[in-house]
């Protein structure tokens, strides 16, 4: 509770207490408040956004998704074929191989194959009815396979459902690649392509070529109403590629399991499963390629080294017969046979290792184990053929001729043979070679699950986006709006509040009626007699206590009501001010002095002529201007008059203030409605007559910078403001205990 002096006096007014808050707090029930206040915006926007959401799960065009499980099996990175022993030194550590392969099965080589084998680079749509259109053509069933809806509204240019297009070849210039074409059915299989401003480009019919200039059309099918159009693009290779990059992903199910798992989105179910099962397809027969590759590679190396190594092998033998004859000797000492088997293990192992040698350091770096594993082998072959070497040339010199020789010709024949068998393995290997990977589960699409439009969580984040924007609009437009919204605000002006009137829906009701009706007489439009109940007349009526105990000068009996702007509620606050005063017995006038724009009259369902213009003016009398207001004693009215061409000069003439002595000493009370402060000077003139002037300002309107204007206007010119009035307020779950509204017209109890 907060108190305000008015004439020395402490008069009661409920307002909200501000110094519990801080500036820099934040007031949580005042954004309660607003929030509130504003509830029907926001849960009307909040509405259009659901709907919007409905609406666009229902047109948008569904995708479906088609998947297949492809299995990676572990293996050797040494070459098919490669014996037990050398395959060895290859081995890499055990690991999935799925990372390496992700990016082969979505590579553009695979991509590209599939591009073109299932003509993917031209891309088809039909033209749909906006909004509508797809959501029309997803729900049509046709009575046969082939059938096409008919159009509807006489509109033959859109699809209605069932349309389909498939070109085969389509050839254009590179100008107009990734440029939409129309495609034009016509009757009997017919068609003619356009280009975007409508030229023609070719015509044709299914099943046949047609060509113009540099532009080749071949439209395998094509079943539509005649005058259903078709956007058709066609796409260059790497826009297609692109195009089918984005919408197929793969990714391994597990840690280093070996699973890949492969997706692929698009809106026809079937060509999803059908690209997808290409893909596939052409991976696993790629890797099949890659193994029987590597065996030929290998066998080709091999089948390089055979004649070397037969041509070696000659002449050793050469060698070793003519030694053999020269020195007369036919075979070594069983002594050193045991010598010469190790020397020939050991040579054909580090010859067989050296002959691999090249093609290891073709396919791996120094610095990969296989390479190091590689070199150390033969380190070791080399350290041990020394040792023996050491041994040999112990032996006598006949001997060791014999030994030389005789091992030259056996680890060279051992060589020779174990290429042979090499040989025949790859061979063997490269017309048998199967891949390392194979398909688990084959593509499939599931017509039940769309990929999209998810239509819960669309409808449902679509409500929740627009619940948060029209809040977050709402405080944002609090926030920007310089109106004061606070009966407080006002009092940190310097004008005591004297009564905060809430807004009134009836009192809107009631203007539209007369604004509706400003053409013919009505009954009095006032909320005092149509909704005595009323929040806004329990506040009124509050004015009226407060300026009666006010304790008004009794000399002077004039009240001024004044408002910074239009539109603030003057004449509502004057009319219904007028009738709360007199319904509590008090003989009341009401004066219309805005003489330009008054409305008054019409409130009161009287006449504007014969009234205040024309008594200044002395061409009527006092009697024939005063009328009564039906329904309302005790209250008496002076409308504004004939508008005049000079208001101010006429307030200004003695005749104004002799008028409004002689009201003042036939009433108890005279209420003058006054033009905006701010806009004219009559206030400012009326004023200097007037013994209490109240200035109206309304919510969420006027601004404090105006009020303080105007308060600063009439100061200037000598008329005191005594306090304020705050219309129009909204029911603040801050403000709301403070107006007892629920009491309000409560039936006893």
């Amino acid at each position: 509770m907060k108190k305000l002096t008015v004439d020395g006096r402490h008069t009661d007014i409920i307002a909200r207490d501000a110094g519990h808050l801080r500036d820099d707090d934040i007031d949580l029930g005042a954004l309660v408040g607003v929030a509130n206040d504003h509830k029907w915006l926001i849960l009307i926007g909040t509405a259009m956004f659901f709907l919007a959401g409905v609406i666009y799960v229902m047109a948008a065009k569904p995708t479906y998704q088609a998947s297949a499980l492809v299995q990676v099996e572990r293996g050797s990175a040494g070459a098919p074929g490669q014996s037990p022993q050398t395959s060895l030194t290859l081995v890499e550590p055990a690991r999935s191989q799925a990372v390496t392969e992700i990016p082969l099965l979505t590579s553009r080589t695979l991509f590209s194959d599939a591009v073109n084998k299932l003509d993917l680079d031209v891309r088809i749509e039909p033209q749909r009815l906006p909004i509508l259109g797809d959501f029309l053509a997803h729900r049509y069933a046709p009575k046969r396979p082939g059938d096409v809806a008919p159009p509807l509204f006489g509109l033959s240019r859109y699809g209605w459902g069932g349309e389909e297009l498939h070109i085969k070849q389509l050839d254009v210039p590179d100008s107009l690649l990734n440029q939409p074409l129309v495609l034009v059915a016509e009757p009997s299989g017919r068609y003619r392509l356009l280009d975007q401003d409508g030229e023609l480009l070719v015509r044709g019919r299914t099943g046949t070529v047609a060509r113009a200039g540099t532009v080749v059309a071949d439209v395998e099918t094509l079943r539509a109403n005649p005058g259903t159009r078709f956007n058709v693009t066609r796409l260059n290779p790497l826009a297609a590629i692109s195009a089918l990059a984005d919408n197929i992903e793969a990714t391994e199910q597990g840690r280093d399991s070996g699973i890949i798992s492969v997706t692929y989105r698009d809106t026809d179910p079937a060509v999803a499963a059908q690209v997808l099962d290409h893909i596939t397809s052409a991976y696993v027969r790629s890797n099949v390629q890659r193994n029987s590759a590597e065996a030929e590679r290998s066998l080709q190396f091999v089948n390089e080294q055979l004649p070397k190594v037969r041509k070696e092998l000659s002449r050793a033998q050469a060698a070793l017969n003519k030694f053999q004859s020269e020195v007369g000797t036919v075979d070594i000492e069983l002594s050193t046979r045991a010598l010469l088997d190790q020397t020939v293990a050991i040579n054909a192992s580090l010859q067989t290792l050296q002959t691999q040698q090249p093609e290891i350091a073709r396919r791996f770096t120094p610095a990969h184990p296989a390479s190091k594993a590689l070199r150390q082998q033969i380190g070791q072959l080399q350290s041990e053929k020394g040792a023996l070497q050491a041994r040999m040339n112990k032996l006598p010199d006949i001997q060791q001729g014999l030994f030389r020789l005789t091992r030259d010709v056996e680890v060279t024949n051992r060589t020779y043979t174990t290429l042979l068998d090499r040989a025949q393995q790859l061979d063997i290997a490269r017309a048998s070679a199967i891949g390392s990977v194979r398909v688990i589960d084959r593509p499939s699409a599931d017509l039940a699950m769309l990929v999209w439009p998810l239509k819960v969580p669309i409808v449902l984040g679509a409500t929740a986006l627009g619940a948060m924007l029209m809040i977050a609009f709402v405080y944002l437009r609090q926030m920007f709006n310089r109106g004061v919204t606070d009966p407080a605000d006002v009092e940190r002006l310097g004008l005591p509040v004297y009564a905060a009137i809430l807004d009134s829906p009836q009192e809107r009701t009631l203007a539209l009626r007369q604004r509706r009706g400003r053409s013919r007489h009505l009954r009095p439009q006032l909320l005092a007699l149509n909704s005595p109940t009323d929040g806004a007349m329990e506040a009124l009526r509050f004015l009226r206590t407060s300026l009666h105990f006010a304790r008004i000068e009794p000399e002077n009996k004039l009240l001024m009501i004044a408002g910074p702007s239009s539109g603030v509620g003057k004449t509502f606050v004057c009319s219904n001010l007028a009738v709360a005063v007199a319904q509590a017995g008090q003989r009341v006038v009401l004066v219309d002095a805005d003489m330009r724009r008054g409305t008054l009259h019409q409130v009161l369902g009287v006449r504007a002529t014969e009234g205040l213009s024309e008594l200044i003016s002395r061409q009527i009398t006092l009697d024939a201007a005063v009328r009564t207001v039906a329904g309302a004693e005790n209250l008496s009215f002076i409308s504004r008059g004939a508008p005049p061409p000079n208001p101010s000069e006429l307030l200004m003439h003695p005749n104004f203030g002799k008028l409004l002595d002689t009201l003042a000493a036939n009433y108890d009370l005279v209420i003058i409605d006054t033009p905006p402060v701010l806009a004219v000077t009559d206030a400012a003139v009326i004023g200097q007559h007037v013994g209490t002037t109240l200035l109206v300002v309304r919510s969420g309107l006027s601004q404090a910078r105006e009020i303080a204007l105007a308060k600063q206007r009439l100061e200037q010119s000598g008329v005191e403001i005594k306090g304020a009035i705050v219309n129009g307020l909204n029911k603040r779950s801050s403000y709301h205990y403070a107006y007892g509204d629920d009491y309000l017209g409560a039936q006893p109890g």
